[in-house]
Formats: structure tokens, sequence, C-alpha cells
């Protein structure tokens, strides 16, 4: 499998739909397999909350693989030998594309506090400026779970005309209040803690001295993207050997897993990227500049292919349903389809029991015959 990895800097204004202007910003990328000659093999894999553009694939001297590398690949369900696949990390995010801790031109100094909202929208738009100078200006598909699902159910109302097929998973068409609480208890986490100093924080000093806060926003996103069941069965009620069951701070072994990713994260991932892409998060509704839900979905004009997941507690297999039984109520009824898998590992099922559904996945990306 070939895999290339690029930025490309734009000097023209992102308009955002908030109304400001980001200008200039850069865009980091990553590619797999080979682009054919009429540009008809592309499929479009959009991130996570915490993901990156390196979708797949093991950088020179990384253990650890791209965050989908199970589902993407020569032979895989997104099979690279008949696919050019890109993945890119959005606006807003730590991984390469401008965010919070970029350079505000024409200063030297980082945006942080004063980096502009930025909405679902904002960030497809953008990608699709970047197609744009790619030559790539049609996809077989646009793919993506949880935020990555919003980038591409936007993709398939604001951009109808783009891809043949939008395949989304363990997502929502509205963030609903359950997951607006969860990342409320999280951002307050990170905005309440001194180490903030109110954006002011130095990148380098919490990576060596910690952020609790960042921490704690980690463990509860967790908790959210996890299951009862699948808790249960990883960790049960096993206590640290080490520890005194009558010792004030002693921990059972969830507790210190949810330690031990939370420190991690701080390592890893910025603190203002996590606020805004949570906010963005947050005010996702495909319903905003439309007048219904029916409203929004009657612009889609290709598949609609929606994987929920039994027991994902962050985006209900509800929601997911409501986009389909809405684009059967507005006489659509050919261009969706939806699978309900039977898990019990929560909303992450979509990022590690590629088992139950990759085969969906291969279905769905089969041309009609």
């Amino acid at each position: 499998m070939k895999v290339t990895t690029a930025i490309e800097h734009f000097t023209n204004p992102l308009y955002l739909e908030s109304g400001r202007i980001l200008e200039p910003y850069d865009l980091k990328y990553e590619t797999y397999g080979e682009l054919n000659e009429d540009k008809s093999n592309v499929i479009v894999v959009c991130h996570a909350l915490t993901g990156s553009h390196h979708a797949a694939g093991l950088y020179e001297g990384d253990l650890k693989p791209g965050w989908w590398d199970g589902m993407i690949g020569d032979g895989k369900a997104i099979d690279t030998t008949q696919y050019f696949v890109i993945c890119v990390n959005v606006i807003g995010s730590c991984f390469g594309s401008t965010g919070p801790m970029s350079p505000k031109y024409p200063s030297t100094n980082p945006y942080r506090l004063k980096f502009p909202v930025i909405t679902i929208s904002d960030m497809v738009k953008a990608q699709r400026i970047l197609f744009d100078r790619l030559g790539i200006h049609k996809a077989h598909a646009v793919i993506g779970g949880s935020m990555g699902g919003m980038q591409a159910l936007c993709f398939s109302v604001e951009h109808p005309n783009f891809a043949k097929k939008h395949i989304i998973l363990a997502s929502t068409y509205a963030t609903q209040p359950w997951a607006i609480a969860f990342n409320k208890v999280a951002r307050e986490a990170v905005i309440k803690d001194p180490a903030f100093q109110n954006g002011q924080y130095d990148p380098k000093e919490i990576k060596e001295k910690g952020f609790a806060g960042l921490s704690t926003g980690r463990m509860c996103g967790y908790i959210s993207y996890l299951s009862p069941h699948s808790m249960e069965r990883k960790f049960g009620r096993d206590y640290v050997e080490t520890d005194g069951l009558y010792a004030l701070f002693g921990k059972f072994q969830v507790e210190r897993y949810l330690d031990y990713n939370g420190i991690n994260f701080v390592n890893w991932f910025d603190p203002l990227s996590f606020l805004y892409i949570t906010k963005a998060i947050n005010i996702f509704d495909a319903t905003r500049n439309y007048d219904s839900l029916e409203d929004s979905l009657s612009r889609i004009r290709s598949e609609i292919v929606l994987i929920a997941f039994k027991s994902d507690l962050l985006f209900l297999p509800k929601e997911m349903k409501t986009i389909e039984e809405t684009i059967k109520k507005i006489g659509k009824e050919d261009l969706v389809s939806y699978k309900l898998i039977d898990s019990d590992y929560g909303h992450d099922a979509f990022l590690v029991e590629l088992d139950k559904f990759s085969h969906y996945i291969r279905e769905a990306l089969q041309e009609r015959k």
C-alpha cells in the first residue's frame, strides 16, 4: 500500500459559518493507494474527535498503526488495490492542520482563544477546497464514524453532487443533550484547571508536568465511548494487586485504566483543540440552516448507508434510525439503508469490532448493478 503524507497551504480566506474568516490556513492529509486515470476511485475517510489524517499504515519507528488500519489497506474492506483513499486532518485539530495553537498571521504567536469557533460544515468546506486544488471533484464514497459520520452527513446534504455514496457509522443528525452533557463535564475539567491559564499554557510544560483537567476530560470521554457490558468484561471488579482494598486511594483496575489513558492523552493532544472540536460536535445539527430535518435531508442525491451499534450510549441507534425514517418519509427510500450491529462494546465499536461490520462497508462500496 502506497502511503503519502502532505500539507497544503491556502492563502485565500476560508469563510466560516460563524461569519469569521480563517486566513491563511493549512490542511494536512494522507493518501493510500493509487489514483486512477479518470479519478473515479476516490474514497474520503473522515476522522473522529481525537483522530487525525493518519488513518492507516505505520510510520517508520512506530509500533501503532493508523486509527483505522484494520479497515484500510490492500485486500481490506476499503481496498487500496482498488481505491485511492484520502483522510484530512480537520481544521481546529492539532496534527498539522491549522488550529488554535497555529500562528495567527502576520504574527508568529498562536491564536489560542482568538481562534474562531468552527463547525462540522467548516471542516467539510475546507476539505472540499483541498480536493478541488488536488483536482478531485468527485468521490466514489465518503466514510466516517462519530464526528467523522457528522462530516459524511454534511457532505451528503451540503455537497450533494460530490460523492456517490456516504457511509455513516455511530453518529447522529444532531448532537443530543446526553452527549453534550458528557462534553460539558470534560470541557469544564479543562477550563477550570489552573494549568489552563486561560489558554496561555506552555505546551511543553504541560507535557512535562501533566494537565489534570485534560486527563479528567479524557476519562469522561472513555466512559461514554464504552458500555457497561464492555467495562464489565474488560475489568470486572478486579482490584490493583499492589493496592490495599481499604486504602483510601487504592484503585480498581478500571480506575487504573482511566488514569493511564487520561495521563497519556496529555502527551499527544492539545487542550485548546479539545475545546474547539468538542464545541463543533456540540453545535452540530443538520437542521440548523434548514426548516426541518426533512428539508435538510431532501438535498441528498446519493446513497446513504447508516451503520449503528446496539450498545452505543453516546449516539443512540435511534438517532441513526431517525435519519433512515426521515429519508424514507420524503420519498427517497431507494437511497438509504440501515444496519444495526449487535455489539455490546459501546460507541467505540466502530473502531474496534471491525469484523462485525467491515463486510457491510465492502458491499456498500461496490457499484450497483
